[in-house]
């Protein structure tokens, strides 16, 4: 929980894009796939892929490897087996629907299902005469079908209208949420002046409202149409609103209560909000489980240092660090992030050793310190001095036969030097860069440079470290 923080704070537009469309498109996946087979199967997959998750962050190799293996099996099914539920969700929707559009969300009442059904069995031009009782009795009206009791469902009527079903041409009778009867003969009318293109069920649908208060829908399977039959009335009804009028007016219902349209957007709501915090916690479990490495020259910040002392050399300047963690607060690390420290209150005079370690190293909360080079860092401290010193020439080789370096003089012969007081104590002269007397055959000025004994070592202001030399050669008396 203490990487939240950095790994939000390292959040990029794109992120935010990312997670914004990820979670959309998720929304819409269950918005138009509730309510179906596909719908669980995509919870469950979910489910897995949480499962796989949590085993992989508590390090079980083998539970990660079968629930991924699950999870792309589980993938594989749904496009396989339920490749019709999802064709029938997606068939005749246009993009905008797709993409947009609120479709209704409450569990479909017994209205609902009757005006689907009916829909759906004049699309594919199915004959079919469904009842709904009023008050009255319609124990003498009908003649007795198969008892049936079974539950009312869309895919139910269309199975007992369909054209191989031996009850399809008998009427189904619907009381509340059941189908109580089917393969019910209904009286036909005796009126004469009904259309010709009206057949047997039309009569016997105007026939059953003539001598009763029941409702009857009608499906012409030669047209597709859908008729409705009260009282003396039969009326064609190509309009769900129609439709559903009629049979609200018939069963003395009205619209959804407020209630219920509450509880829809309570649902909605919900379901985007889920959505987003789903992919979130998607984003936040690949972030933080893809870990990077990066490398970083660090230069080492030295602290508490005694005033009187100073730094006369260092083994190392800067210090190469490895840090690992998750790849975009990785990112997100600026070189001033982090800093290598030593602290020098308890130093001695002379050289210090210090091991680097993470006490050492600054760097943000959720990385590690994977790497260290060098880990060894030593640190010579001094109290600086001036010291006056003489200086000579470092007269190298052998001088040619017969010659002879007679006398030599140095402007300036002693120069001043500025150092730590440990190097200086053991220096009494200094050098000057060597002379090879080989090739010297007369007498003559050179200048030369000095030599510092040590890179500590620094000419006092207002000297110089270049030393004027005057030679005189002679030849060796025989």
């Amino acid at each position: 929980m203490n990487q939240l923080p950095e790994i939000l704070a390292s959040l990029r537009w794109q992120d935010i894009i990312d997670i914004s469309l990820n979670s959309y498109i998720l929304f819409r996946l269950y918005v138009l796939f509730r309510g179906t087979i596909v719908f669980r199967v995509l919870l469950g997959i979910g489910i897995l892929w949480v499962f796989q998750r949590v085993a992989v962050a508590s390090g079980f190799i083998v539970s990660s490897w079968i629930f991924q293996g699950f999870t792309a099996a589980a993938a594989l099914i749904i496009v396989v087996v339920f490749r019709n539920e999802i064709r029938n969700v997606l068939h005749a929707k246009n993009l905008k629907s797709l993409l947009w559009g609120i479709p209704q969300t409450l569990p479909p009442s017994s209205l609902d299902i009757i005006i689907d059904s009916a829909f759906a069995l004049a699309k594919r031009r199915i004959g079919a005469l469904i009842v709904i009782p009023g008050v009255e009795d319609l124990e003498d009206q009908i003649q007795k079908g198969v008892h049936w009791q079974g539950e009312l469902s869309k895919e139910m009527i269309l199975s007992i209208f369909w054209p191989d079903n031996p009850v399809h041409d008998g009427a189904a009778v619907i009381q509340g949420q059941r189908i109580a009867e089917v393969g019910c003969i209904l009286p036909l009318t005796e009126r004469n002046d009904l259309p010709t293109r009206y057949g047997t069920r039309h009569r016997a649908a105007l026939g059953l409202a003539e001598k009763s208060d029941a409702l009857v829908i009608v499906i012409s399977e030669e047209r597709g149409e859908i008729s409705v039959a009260k009282g003396d009335q039969l009326q064609r009804t190509q309009v769900r609103e129609k439709l559903e009028y009629s049979l609200q007016e018939h069963l003395g219902t009205g619209s959804r209560p407020p209630r219920q349209r509450v509880i829809q957007k309570l649902e909605i709501g919900s379901a985007f909000f889920v959505s987003v915090l789903l992919i979130t916690g998607v984003w936040l479990s690949i972030s933080t489980g893809l870990e990077a490495l990066k490398a970083f020259e660090v230069p080492i910040v030295y602290m508490n240092r005694d005033q009187a002392k100073e730094i006369i050399s260092t083994s190392t300047g800067k210090v190469s660090l490895q840090l690992s963690g998750p790849g975009t607060l990785i990112k997100s690390i600026q070189p001033d992030g982090v800093q290598v420290t030593i602290d020098l209150g308890n130093t001695k005079l002379g050289q210090n050793s210090f091991f680097i370690t993470s006490e050492n190293i600054t760097h943000p909360a959720g990385t590690a310190v994977v790497g260290i080079n060098p880990n060894l860092v030593e640190v010579t401290l001094d109290v600086l001095m001036k010291k006056e010193l003489p200086v000579q020439v470092d007269w190298a080789g052998k001088m040619a036969n017969g010659l002879v370096l007679e006398r030599a003089s140095l402007k300036p012969d002693k120069v001043t030097v500025i150092g730590g007081s440990l190097i200086l104590d053991d220096i009494s002269t200094l050098y000057t860069n060597s002379v090879a007397v080989d090739s010297i055959e007369q007498s003559g000025t050179m200048t030369v440079p000095l030599v510092l004994l040590a890179p500590s070592l620094k000419i006092a202001p207002g000297q110089t470290n270049l030393i004027t030399v005057d030679y005189v050669i002679q030849k060796r008396l025989p």
